[in-house]
C-alpha cells in the first residue's frame, strides 16, 4: 500500500477526498514522541485537550481559528498550521499547539516548519517550466535525453521508456502503477535485497531497481499518481542545471522570493531543522537507514526523506509554502515564470479531462471555476498531512498538520470543505499585508 497519498481521487468539490490507511505490514505503537532541536519548556497537561493559537489572525478571520482549533481536538493533533493569502497579500497567518492527556508539544508559531510531502510536487514541476523557459529542455524531451538509465545487471531496459517524456512524468502519465509494481519511494528493503546493497538506498539505487523492470502500461495511455515519476523529474533537474536539486529550487525560486526556511527534511529526529515540529504516529517500521534492523517510529528512519526529494521531500511553513504560490498568479508579479510556463502547469492531459472535471496539470490537480481554475495538492505521509489550495477567486490558503489519519480517526479530508467553505464564506477581507513580518 502506497504510504504517500498525496493524490487520492478526484471527485471532491474543489479538493482530494484522503483515503488513507496503515501501511501494508506496519507494527502498531502507542505512540511515538518527539520533541524539537531546542526544546521548549513543557507547559504544564491540562486535564482535557487544549489548542492554543499563535501568530496573526484579524478579527474578520476569527472564524479560520475556530476551524482549526475543533479540528485539531478531535484527532488530537499536536501541531498545526494555517497561511492565508489574497490576491498576492498575506492575511491570516497562525500555528497551533495541541495538548492532550497524554501528550504536549512544544508552541507552534507561524515560522515553525513542517514536511510538506506531495503538497510540494509543483515546485519540482515549476522548476522543470523554468528550465523549458530558459531554454535548456523541452517538456516533449524524452526522460532517456537527460538520464543514462542503466539496469542492474542480468535485467533489460523496458523500451517504452523512451516513450516516457518530461512532460508525461509531470502528469503522471509515464506507465508506472505503484498498485500493480509498487511504489519505489517505499519499497527500501526490498530494492537493498535485490540489488545486493547495504542500507540505506539512494536514487542510483532506485533508479538501477526500476530500470530493470516493465513498464505497467504504455505512455500517455492513462493517468497513474506516481511518486517515482517526479523523483526522475529532480534528477534531470539536477544534470540540466549542474546543481543539486535543492540548490537549483533555492537560487531560481525560494531567494528572489525571500523565503529562507524551507529546505529539504532529514529522516531522523537529530536532522531535525530549526524549529521543525515533532511528527506523531501510532505506527513503527523497521528502520531503513541503515542494517540494524531496528523498529523505529515510523516517521523516524521507517522511510528515507532525503531520497524524497523532488516528489515530496521539503520541509516549510505554511507562509512560505503559500507565498511560493505567487510564481503562479497571473498576471505574474513576480516574473519567475513565464505566462507560457504557468499555462503548462495547469495544462489538461493528453488523455483527456475525467467525467467528474477535475485533472492533473504539473504538480496540480485542477478543475474550472467561476470561469477560473481551483488548483490544488494535499501530502500525507506518516506523521504528515497538508493541504495547499489556489483558488479560482485569487485566495490562496496552506494547512499543515504534525500527523496524518490512521485507523480510528476521523477523516482528515474534512479540512478541505471546512477551510473551503470558511473562506467563501468572508464577506470583507482585511486591507492588510502581514508579509514583511515573515520575509526581510
Amino acid at each position: 500500500m502506497p504510504n504517500d497519498r498525496g493524490d487520492s481521487v478526484l471527485d471532491r468539490r474543489n479538493l482530494l477526498k484522503v483515503a488513507l490507511a496503515a501501511p501494508a505490514g506496519a507494527a502498531v505503537a502507542w505512540p511515538a514522541h518527539a520533541s524539537t532541536p531546542a526544546p521548549a519548556p513543557t507547559p504544564t497537561r491540562p486535564s482535557v485537550p487544549t489548542v492554543v493559537g499563535r501568530g496573526d489572525a484579524p478579527a474578520a478571520l476569527a472564524k479560520f481559528d475556530h476551524v482549526m482549533k475543533s479540528f485539531m481536538l478531535r484527532r488530537a493533533i499536536t501541531a498545526g498550521q494555517l497561511a492565508i493569502a489574497r490576491k498576492g497579500k498575506l492575511v491570516f497567518a497562525r500555528g497551533y499547539t495541541g495538548t492532550t492527556p497524554w501528550s504536549s508539544a512544544p508552541p507552534v508559531t507561524p515560522t515553525s516548519v513542517f514536511r510538506i510531502a506531495s503538497a510540494g510536487k509543483h515546485i519540482t514541476a515549476a522548476a522543470i517550466l523554468r528550465l523549458e523557459q530558459e531554454g535548456r529542455l523541452k517538456l516533449s524531451d524524452p526522460i532517456t535525453k537527460h538520464l543514462a538509465l542503466t539496469p542492474m545487471p542480468g535485467k533489460t531496459a523496458d523500451p517504452r521508456l523512451a516513450k516516457v517524456t518530461l512532460w508525461r512524468l509531470m502528469q503522471h502519465l509515464a506507465g508506472w502503477d505503484r498498485a500493480v509494481s509498487g511504489d519505489p519511494l517505499w519499497n527500501d528493503h526490498t530494492i537493498a535485497r535485490t540489488l545486493g546493497t547495504s542500507l540505506p538506498i539512494d536514487h542510483d539505487d532506485i533508479m538501477r531497481f526500476m530500470t530493470g523492470r516493465p513498464l505497467d502500461f504504455d505512455p500517455g495511455t492513462k493517468m497513474v499518481y506516481c511518486n517515482y515519476g517526479y523523483m526522475l523529474l529532480g534528477r534531470v533537474i539536477e544534470k540540466v542545471s549542474g546543481l543539486s536539486y535543492e540548490d537549483y529550487v533555492t537560487r531560481t525560486f525560494l531567494r528572489p522570493l525571500k523565503i529562507t526556511r524551507m529546505r529539504l527534511g532529514g529522516s531522523l529526529r537529530s536532522e531535525a531543522l530549526p524549529g521543525e515540529v515533532a511528527y506523531t504516529s501510532k505506527l513503527t517500521n523497521k528502520s531503513v537507514v541503515d542494517n540494524s534492523g531496528a523498529v523505529v517510529p515510523y516517521p523516524y528512519g521507517g522511510f528515507n526523506m532525503p531520497n524524497q526529494d523532488a516528489n515530496g521531500g521539503w520541509v516549510a511553513s505554511a507562509v512560505d509554502l503559500v507565498r511560493f504560490e505567487r510564481i503562479f498568479d497571473l498576471p505574474t508579479t513576480t516574473n519567475l515564470l513565464s505566462s507560457t510556463a504557468i499555462s503548462r502547469a495547469f495544462a489538461k492531459p493528453e488523455t483527456g479531462v475525467p467525467s467528474n472535471g477535475a485533472w492533473y496539470g504539473g504538480g496540480w490537480y485542477v478543475r474550472t471555476k467561476n470561469g477560473g481554475l481551483n488548483t490544488w495538492h494535499t501530502g500525507s505521509m506518516p506523521g504528515t498531512f497538508t493541504l495547499v489550495v489556489r483558488r479560482y477567486d485569487g485566495v490562496t490558503f496552506a494547512a499543515f498538520f504534525n500527523r496524518r489519519q490512521e485507523a480510528g480517526d476521523p477523516g482528515f479530508d474534512e479540512i478541505d470543505p471546512l477551510l473551503y467553505d470558511t473562506v467563501s464564506a468572508v464577506k470583507t477581507w482585511p486591507n492588510i499585508d502581514l508579509s514583511a513580518k515573515y520575509f526581510r
